[in-house]
């Protein structure tokens, strides 16, 4: 990798040829820390240290559009244009839909909060424990 160390990336591919999976939002950029070996350092935007193969490409520099998260959407239907569909509440289904669903009044979820597919949600590690790509962290991004 030809790029110097200390220098902003984006768009960084995980897997040589590929394609950039990640640091690809309006206005983000990651920090190239050090090379060693066949692995680069670099900071990402959450504060992570992850490993990235030298052999994968990146863009230099931060991507553009920083003002995006500024833009006021204004209306329900200007959000509809950009394919963004209704957010129903669970305990405003029925048991059918969702599993917060149902009961009589506004009556809470009876369980832990899931997702309408039952997975564990609001607070609950839904990682895998010996996922593959944990060896390539260096440094878990820290909570806030």
């Amino acid at each position: 990798r030809e790029i110097p160390e200390g220098s902003l990336v984006c768009n960084i591919e995980l897997k040589k040829g590929k394609g950039g999976q990640i640091v690809r939002a309006a206005g983000t950029s990651a920090q190239l820390l050090s090379k060693e070996g066949k692995f680069a350092q670099i900071k990402l935007p959450s504060r992570e240290i992850r490993l990235v193969h030298l052999e994968c490409n990146a863009t230099v520099g931060q991507v553009g559009n920083l003002e995006h998260e500024n833009v006021a959407i204004g209306k329900a239907g200007r959000s509809r244009w950009l394919g963004r569909r209704p957010r129903v509440r669970g305990s405003a289904m029925n048991p059918v839909d969702h599993p917060h669903g149902g009961g009589e009044g506004r009556s809470g979820p009876g369980r832990h909060p899931v997702t309408p597919w039952g997975q564990p949600t609001k607070g609950k590690k839904t990682r895998k424990k010996r996922r593959s790509s944990d060896k390539l962290i260096v440094q878990r991004r820290k909570k806030k």
